[in-house]
């Protein structure tokens, strides 16, 4: 079943503000009418008053003379056929002093000298209405019962009472006057809604669109926020558009908060792997050593025999490659006790330790490196994070790429920025993007991104990554130490 209260508002908005102009215009439409009604009907009393106050003046002489000629002239004279539709006045009764008829318009129906109560009986109520009648001014009476209503006014001559004129009109004479008044109005009203009811459907709809608009907006934040929310809220300073900024405002902070939360909880991961593998490389570093250690003895010591060598050097380069491998994860080892400033010529050093690499794979380079002055930071990791993010692109692009390089100093912090056209990183992987062994791309171990991050962090600086078809970008921005 239906229910009012789930219809959407731009169907609610609209069916109330046509319900509303329906209640305002209806009643009014039947109070202006009702009002009407009276008037006609008052309006009628007193044109028949009036008629009935001049014919009982011009009933005072035939009277006096006793003429019923004239008189009977003097009744009928204001009622000629041609006028008879239009007349209210349906009949008139002329009474003597004894309430009988003297003359009638109608002396067929009506006769000289009879009784009028005989004749009908609501004549009675009318003759007994007459005898309390006191005063010279008209009266109307409506009989009950009777469709017809009456204006009794005596006739007087010098204060002596010479008879009563009644003067009988139909309500229907003016209740066709009001039904085409009616007609006339209830068209009117029709038509005024016609127009007025679009109308307000239309506002009513174009209120309701912000209202709808902002519960589709909200309808798209579930418990994944979008990265984007593509919404055309309504802006104002009404309250509808305060809700939709904000709401605005509210996405933002909870997009916020989940990148912020997205970034803590991979700081936090990131830590226990770093903590987990220096334990790791610090307990495979004793052993490895005494292995490289006895190795050596046996190369000063042992035989000459050409398989032993041969065996031996395999070993010796195997356990190498892992001493290598165990010491990129430990960046506080190898930079402990060097804190030397940074100046242009470390940075430009970078550029040409990693030129040959880049040149081995035809890839177009461009080396932009704006620092001039020493800068308050430390340059072996400052060279190891520029170094790492190089070979990294390097190592991502294709024969014939392009690298960018931009080296600059800005608002108290020194950016690295460094971009390549390789393969670009699927969001999927980019949680993990520096987490030893989850490379870029295919080949490599990413050691070198995990060293530039635990590098960055031990600066207190941050590194941005954004990745699509085409480009890859690293950001790395570190703020400048106070001296």
């Amino acid at each position: 079943m239906l229910n009012i209260r789930d219809l959407s508002f731009r169907y609610k908005i609209p069916l109330r503000s046509t319900v509303l102009v329906l209640i305002t215009a209806v009643p009014l439409t039947l109070s202006i009418l009702f009002h009407e009604y009276y008037e006609l009907e008052n309006d009628l009393a007193l044109e028949t008053t009036e008629i009935s106050r001049l014919l009982a003046q011009n009933l005072v002489t035939p009277m006096l003379q006793n003429d019923v000629w004239h008189a009977y002239q003097a009744i009928k004279s204001p009622f000629p056929k041609e006028y008879l539709e239009e007349n209210p006045v349906k009949m008139a009764i002329v009474l003597d002093s004894r309430h009988r008829i003297y003359v009638s318009s109608d002396p067929a129906r009506y006769p000289i000298l009879s009784d009028p109560a005989r004749i009908s009986s609501g004549f009675g109520t009318l003759q007994s209405a007459v005898a309390r009648h006191r005063g010279m001014e008209p009266t109307v009476l409506k009989i009950p019962g009777s469709k017809d209503i009456y204006v009794i006014t005596p006739i007087a001559s010098g204060g002596t009472p010479l008879g009563t004129l009644v003067l009988s009109y139909s309500e229907a004479a003016f209740q066709q006057h009001f039904y085409r008044l009616a007609n006339r109005s209830a068209l009117i009203t029709l038509l005024l809604l016609a127009v007025l009811l679009p109308i307000s459907w239309y506002w009513a709809h174009r209120m309701a669109i912000p209202l709808v608009q902002l519960a589709k907006c909200m309808g798209k934040i579930g418990s994944d926020i979008p990265p984007d929310l593509d919404c055309a809220l309504y802006e104002s300073k009404d309250e509808i558009g305060q809700v939709g900024v904000a709401f605005k405002h509210m996405f933002r902070e909870l997009r916020d908060k989940e990148n912020l939360e997205k970034q803590i909880a991979a700081s936090e991961r990131l830590a226990a792997v770093g903590r987990l593998s220096a334990g790791i490389a610090h307990e495979i570093n004793n052993p490895l050593g005494g292995m490289l250690n006895a190795i050596n003895t046996f190369k000063r010591h042992g035989n000459d025999d050409p398989i032993t060598s041969r065996t031996m050097s395999l070993l010796e380069r195997g356990l190498l490659q892992i001493r290598d491998t165990v010491a990129a994860l430990l960046v506080e080892a190898r930079i402990e006790g060097n804190n030397k400033p940074l100046t242009r010529q470390d940075i430009e050093d970078t550029h040409t330790l990693v030129l040959g690499k880049a040149k081995k794979k035809a890839a177009e380079f461009h080396w932009q490196n704006d620092v001039t002055d020493t800068v308050p930071l430390p340059s072996t990791l400052v060279r190891q994070v520029t170094i790492n993010l190089l070979l990294n692109a390097i190592q991502a692009v294709n024969e014939n790429g392009h690298i960018d390089c931009h080296i600059y100093q800005d608002g108290g912090n020194l950016f690295i920025v460094v971009k390549n056209d390789g393969c670009h990183i699927p969001p999927d992987r980019m949680e993990q993007m520096f987490e030893p062994f989850s490379s870029q791309c295919e080949n490599g171990h990413s050691l070198g991104l995990w060293v530039t991050y635990q590098a960055v962090q031990r600066m207190a600086g941050h590194i941005r990554v954004a990745s699509g078809p085409g480009e890859t970008s690293f950001t790395v921005a570190l703020p400048l130490v106070k001296t």
